[in-house]
C-alpha cells in the first residue's frame, strides 16, 4: 500500500527540469515550485559521491507524507458507528443517550426522557428516539430492524411479609411484647409491599421506634443505606401489633363425655390477652377429655382437659384379680368415675362387699395388691389339725371375691361343730 501510494505522488510530481551545464537552472526552478533542492548533477565525464537518484527521493517524500497522515486515518477508523438499542434497564430517575445507544462517546450523559416508574416498562418509537437524538446533535444513529425501543426501570421490591418481619423484629422483646414470631403486624394502609430505588440495597434499620402498650399502635422509621448517596432513605411505617399464641381450638361442640379426636381440634392464633392460663397444644388435647362441655371455636386451655374417664359412676365393670398362677374376674358396678390410673370403688355384685380397686381399662378394676402376692408365713411345726386345713392367703382373697358372705348364725356355729 505505501510503494502503491509512493507511486503515485511520485507520478504527480513534475518532472526533473534540466539546464546547461553548470548553470543549475533545475536547482532554481525547483526553489520557486516550493520544492526541495536537489544535489548538482554531475559534468560529463565526472562522478559525484553525493548525489542521490531522483526516483529514490520521490519515494522518501511519498514516505513521510504517509506517515503525517497516519494518525489522522486511525483516529478516522477508531470512532465506531452509535447503533440503537432495542431494550435498555435504567436504574436512575432519567433516560440518557448513552443508555439508548452504543458508541454514544460524550453525549453519553446528555439526559433525553424522564424513566418510567419503578418497576414498570415502557416503549419508545424509533422514529420518535431519532427525533430527540438530532435534537441533541446525535446523527448517524444506526437502527437496524428495530422498530420500537423498551425502556425498564429497576428498583427494589421489599414484600410485605418483609416489612412485617422488620417491624416485629424492632419490637421484640421490647415494651412488654414476647419473640417476634409471636407478634402480628397490621399496617395502617394496605400495604402488598414497597418499590425503592434499586440503589437501596441496605438492609431495614430501626432508627425510631414509638409504640404504645394500651393501644397496640407503632410508628416506626427505617434507615436503609444507598450507594450513589451517603445519605441513607427513610421509609416510615405505622399500624398496630397484637401478641399472639397459637392455641388448639375446638371445631364442633363437645360434651364433657366425649373424647377428643383428631378432627375436633384445630391449631390457630389467638390473641394471647384472650387466653387466661397455659394455652393447651394440639398433639396435648386428642385424646383428652373436657371438663366441661364447650362450644365450637373455643380455644382449649391445659386446665379445660383431663385423662378420659375409663370407668363412669354405675357403670357395670369387670374387677380383675390376678397373681402368678392365678387369675379371677368377677362382674361389679363402678360406685365412683374414674380415668386411667385412679382409685375407685366398686361393688362386687356376687358377694354384695365393696372393694377399692385402679382404673386399669376402659370397663376394667383391678383390686388393690391384686398384682402382689401375698407374702409367705415363716415355717412353723404343724401341731394342731386346724393349722393344716387354713386356706393360703390368695386362695381366701379370691373366694372373698366371688363367696356370698356366710350369715351370722352359720359364722357363730362353725367352731361348736368342730369340737
Amino acid at each position: 500500500m505505501m510503494l502503491a501510494t509512493a507511486a503515485t505522488i511520485s507520478a504527480l510530481l513534475p518532472s526533473p527540469l534540466r539546464g546547461r551545464a553548470g548553470e543549475g537552472g533545475g536547482h532554481k526552478l525547483r526553489s520557486r515550485l516550493g520544492l526541495f533542492p536537489s544535489l548538482p548533477l554531475p559534468r560529463k565525464g565526472e562522478g559525484n559521491g553525493k548525489s542521490v537518484p531522483r526516483r529514490m527521493r520521490a519515494l522518501a517524500i511519498a514516505a513521510a507524507l504517509l506517515a503525517l497522515s497516519a494518525p489522522a486515518r486511525a483516529a478516522d477508523e477508531a470512532i465506531a458507528q452509535p447503533t440503537l438499542r432495542a431494550s435498555i434497564t435504567v436504574t436512575s430517575d432519567v433516560v440518557r443517550v448513552g443508555d439508548l445507544i452504543d458508541n454514544a462517546g460524550s453525549t453519553a450523559q446528555i439526559p433525553v426522557y424522564r424513566s418510567p416508574d419503578l418497576g414498570t416498562t415502557g416503549v419508545l418509537q424509533v422514529a420518535q428516539v431519532l427525533s430527540v437524538l438530532r435534537a441533541k446533535q446525535v446523527i448517524g444513529v444506526m437502527t437496524g430492524d428495530i422498530k420500537e425501543v423498551s425502556v425498564t426501570r429497576l428498583a427494589r421490591t421489599i414484600a410485605n411479609k418483609d416489612l412485617e418481619l422488620a417491624v416485629a423484629s424492632a419490637l421484640e422483646r421490647r415494651f412488654g411484647l414476647g419473640d417476634a414470631a409471636n407478634i402480628t403486624v397490621t399496617f395502617d394502609r394496605g400495604i402488598s409491599g414497597v418499590q425503592l430505588d434499586a440503589s437501596n440495597t441496605g438492609a431495614l434499620q430501626a432508627a425510631a421506634t414509638r409504640y404504645d402498650a394500651r393501644s397496640g399502635r407503632f410508628d416506626l422509621t427505617f434507615e436503609i443505606s444507598n450507594e450513589n448517596s451517603s445519605t441513607p432513605t427513610k421509609l416510615r411505617l405505622t399500624g398496630t401489633v397484637i401478641e399472639t399464641v397459637e392455641v388448639a381450638v375446638l371445631t364442633r361442640d363437645i360434651d364433657r363425655t366425649e373424647m377428643l379426636k383428631a378432627s375436633d381440634v384445630a391449631l390457630e392464633r389467638r390473641p394471647k390477652a384472650e387466653i387466661s392460663g397455659e394455652a393447651a397444644t394440639r398433639e396435648r388435647a386428642v385424646g383428652m377429655q373436657l371438663r366441661r362441655p364447650m362450644r365450637s371455636g373455643t380455644p382449649i386451655r391445659v386446665a379445660d382437659i383431663a385423662k378420659p374417664d375409663l370407668v363412669q359412676r354405675d357403670q357395670n365393670v369387670t374387677i380383675i384379680y390376678q397373681v402368678p398362677g392365678l387369675y379371677l374376674t368377677t362382674r361389679g358396678k363402678a360406685i365412683d368415675s374414674g380415668s386411667e390410673g385412679d382409685t375407685v370403688s366398686v361393688l362386687n355384685v356376687q358377694s354384695k362387699r365393696t372393694l377399692s380397686g385402679v382404673v386399669t381399662g376402659r370397663g376394667q378394676v383391678t383390686i388393690q395388691g391384686a398384682s402382689q402376692s401375698a407374702p409367705m408365713a415363716p415355717a412353723t411345726e404343724q401341731t394342731s389339725s386346724r393349722q393344716h386345713d387354713e386356706t393360703p392367703a390368695p386362695v381366701a382373697l379370691a373366694q372373698s371375691l366371688i363367696q356370698t358372705p356366710a350369715p351370722q348364725t352359720q359364722i357363730a356355729q362353725a367352731p361348736a361343730k368342730s369340737e
